[in-house]
């Protein structure tokens, strides 16, 4: 693995864990600024996660303009722009699918639906707006860099695809903290590297990424009364047909 990705590294894992240091530093400007203290507690989370994130997408970009262009799908032919476009797009249609499927697979081994990072990312966001942009552009921007580029581009200089993928996307999963969804993101995982592969160009699964976090988020947070009311008359629906039968 190049120095330079070892670096990044260590910034995404430092940006996890920032918030030991972030938290207070936030809390204390805020009191600075004249803020409510129990109103800034609340806040602090959304305003670091935006700030953390901005930081370390710049440094992660600073390095990457230093990087030479070595690894084994960087020396390879990318497909043209427009293929790379219709790639990008179809990548969002086959991730909701894998998505779907893992699903599917979890609701039969008995694992609740639902995404606790996902809700709550979302009360943060009603907290502080500028969090959407984070969780929608920034974060799969940075998770693409350091899961796809850098650990499945370094496996797969060693290992077949499979392999590099199933063990890259087993790592990008255990990153999201929800050991019962591991299928779920590790077959999103696998679909993003399928797609780096595919097209030669990390922008590809990037697009794909923050294209269908955009729609997750958008949605949980427009029309969550909507879903949730439609999942109840769902759950209705169902006890029906058992009743019947």
């Amino acid at each position: 693995m190049k120095k330079e990705y070892g670096y990044i590294l260590i910034a995404y894992i430092l940006m996890q864990l920032s918030g030991f240091v972030g938290y207070p530093l936030v809390f204390k400007a805020g009191q600075f600024l004249g803020m409510d203290a129990v109103k800034m507690k609340e806040l602090v989370p959304g305003y670091w996660l935006v700030i953390s994130f901005s930081l370390t997408l710049l440094i992660v970009w600073l390095i990457l303009r230093k990087t030479n262009r070595t690894s084994k799908l960087e020396r390879m032919e990318p497909l043209p722009v427009g293929q790379s476009v219709f790639w990008a797009v179809i990548g969002v249609f086959l991730a909701l699918f894998a998505q779907r499927i893992a699903i599917a697979i979890e609701a039969a081994l008995g694992i609740e639906m639902g995404s606790q990072n996902t809700e709550s990312i979302i009360q943060i966001i009603e907290l502080v707006p500028a969090v959407m942009i984070a969780a929608s552009v920034i974060g799969p921007i940075l998770e693409e860099i350091v899961f796809r580029k850098i650990l499945f581009g370094s496996l797969y200089e060693k290992y077949s695809f499979t392999v590099s993928a199933l063990i890259s996307s087993v790592i990008f999963s255990l990153a999201h903290m929800e050991l019962e969804h591991t299928i779920l993101y590790a077959s999103m995982g696998f679909t993003f590297a399928f797609l780096y592969v595919k097209t030669k160009r990390i922008i590809v699964p990037i697009c794909a990424h923050v294209a269908m976090n955009s729609l997750v988020v958008v949605v949980q947070y427009f029309y969550a009364d909507e879903i949730e009311k439609m999942m109840k008359e769902a759950e209705q629906m169902q006890q029906m047909i058992l009743w019947f039968m």
